[in-house]
């Protein structure tokens, strides 16, 4: 059987993947980042996922490689990683009293063949207070993070309701992964 590589740096991705109980290595490339105009999310994260896979198997040819990235969309736009204090607090403001969702586009790959997934899930936030969103920015939580929250940190305060996978908001739908590794092999 071919050795296990998640294509991230990810902690939260990391500890996810422990959860299949299969033993992995993690390599991390420097991909550009850019979604084209006009691509939805969905093919989105999916194109992001397949070029971070593609750029690790080139040095991992005997793997299977796991490539992901999630994205935050509220009323049509992606909100990615925030630039600075001022962004986080625009986005936390965007996502206040709204329902917003989150998308995660998976590829496995081997030097053979590739499958690319995704799953999106419906997060809706608590009406939030510019004290809240200060205190939250201050903790430090939302620089390396889609849509300026984790919600398996303090953000979890912040949410109303789920509709979906919760392990796919935290970067890694692990269950639905569980089930295309198992057929992919």
């Amino acid at each position: 059987m071919k050795s296990l590589l998640l294509a991230s740096s990810s902690p939260r991705r990391q500890e996810l993947l422990k959860l299949l109980d299969i033993p992995f290595h993690t390599f991390s490339s420097d991909i550009d980042e850019t979604i084209p105009p006009g691509i939805s999310p969905a093919e989105a994260v999916k194109q992001l996922a397949y070029k971070k896979a593609e750029a690790a198997i080139k040095s991992h040819q005997e793997s299977i490689v796991i490539g992901c990235d999630t994205i935050v969309v509220h009323n049509g736009r992606i909100l990615g990683k925030p630039e600075s204090r001022e962004d986080a607090f625009r986005t936390l403001s965007q996502l206040s009293n709204q329902t917003h969702s989150v998308f995660t586009g998976v590829c496995m790959m081997t030097n053979e063949s590739y499958r690319c997934f995704y799953e999106e899930t419906i997060v809706t936030f608590w009406e939030l207070d510019s004290q809240d969103i200060h205190a939250y920015i201050d903790s430090g939580e939302p620089f390396d993070k889609a849509g300026s929250y984790g919600i398996q940190g303090k953000a979890a305060l912040f949410v109303k309701e789920i509709q979906g996978d919760y392990y796919n908001v935290v970067g890694l739908p692990v269950s639905r992964l569980a089930r295309e590794l198992s057929s992919f092999r």
